[in-house]
Parts: structure tokens; sequence; C-alpha cells
């Protein structure tokens, strides 16, 4: 295996600032800012501005769409034609 070619990794802290949320992780990002973690000890910050803590999928706050809707309008508009024999 080759040497010195993977990227350096180091522990990184993504926080999500819409859901007041903050994971500890390693990462090859990095960043100028700090904060201090619960451990004591001062990692690099890195703001995102989705996160499981805020993603519509996860907190289950997603809407449904409405494609029965659609298809009714579709066969509204266009009617129920006969396919073209060929």
């Amino acid at each position: 295996m080759k040497q010195h070619i993977h990227p350096v990794t180091r522990s990184v802290v993504f926080r999500d600032r819409a859901a007041d949320f903050a994971f500890l992780t390693r990462s090859t990002a990095g960043s100028e800012r700090t904060v201090v973690w619960t451990d004591g000890n001062t990692y690099p910050v890195i703001d995102v501005e989705v996160s499981s803590a805020s993603h519509p999928f996860y907190t289950g706050t997603s809407r449904v769409l409405d494609t029965g809707g659609r298809v009714e309008r579709f066969r509204r508009r266009y009617g129920d034609r006969p396919a073209a024999t060929r």
C-alpha cells in the first residue's frame, strides 16, 4: 500500500445552528474557527445549514405530495386518449 497518499483526518465539531445541535466526528475538513467541546478540548467547528436534527425527513415534518390530484389534473387536461397505434 502506498504511504502518505491519504488525507489527514482530525476531530471536528459540526454545528447546526438552526436546530441548536452539534456533534463531534472525524473529518478531513478543517476550519479556522474553534469551539470548546464538552470534554474540555478545543476543536475546529464547521457550521452546516441542514443536519439530521433539522432535515424534514428525519424530523418527521416533511410534506406529503398530492400525487393523486396531479394525476386527475393531467386526465382532465388531456383526457383518456387511446394509445397511438403504430
